[in-house]
């Protein structure tokens, strides 16, 4: 493990984290909610914010999941996803819907600008009617198959490495 070059949860917490928040909007599933947490802890988000009906640690089956990235990232809760795009509008905040909507823009061609916060929906019903009116974008992940649809905690963690690769990976020198 030593020769993965990871950080201790002290190092973690003291490390730079990337200007992204990833907001769960009433997403049921407790393995989702852990598998967000270990890709936003994999790409060093700076916060998850949790919503509604959307559990929280501590919780056995999140851990199982997350593999102790919910005790390294940064969460908040609200009881609803309203309240927490109020919060981070007040923070500054662009908040985007990852959604399948008129208008949406094609990821690939999307620019993650610092500040950004990607809502996610939950498993059936996706973004709720009270978030969509504080998204000033939408972004969609292009797909080919007969389901149109991504796991949440797939979709999740390919935003997460979309945001990655622009705010992170292209300011490293190449070794």
């Amino acid at each position: 493990m030593e020769e993965l070059n990871r950080l201790s949860k002290e190092d973690y917490q003291k490390a730079e984290k990337m200007p992204v928040v990833v907001v769960l909007d009433n997403i049921r599933s407790l393995s989702n909610v852990g598998s967000v947490f270990r890709s936003a802890d994999a790409f060093r988000v700076s916060e998850i914010f949790l919503c509604g009906i959307t559990a929280r640690p501590p919780h056995r089956e999140i851990h199982k999941t997350a593999l102790g990235a919910d005790e390294t990232v940064a969460w908040r809760y609200f009881h609803t996803t309203g309240e927490a795009c109020t919060e981070l509008q007040s923070m500054g905040y662009q908040i985007v819907a990852v959604e399948q909507v008129e208008g949406s823009v094609m990821l690939q061609h999307y620019h993650v600008s610092p500040h950004t916060a990607f809502i996610m929906g939950n498993e059936v019903e996706g973004i709720s009617q009270e978030a969509l009116p504080f998204c000033s974008a939408a972004v969609e992940i292009p797909q080919e198959g007969t389901k149109h649809s991504l796991n949440v905690s797939v979709c999740s963690g390919i935003i997460m490495w979309h945001s990655f690769q622009q705010l992170f990976l292209g300011r490293r020198p190449v070794a």
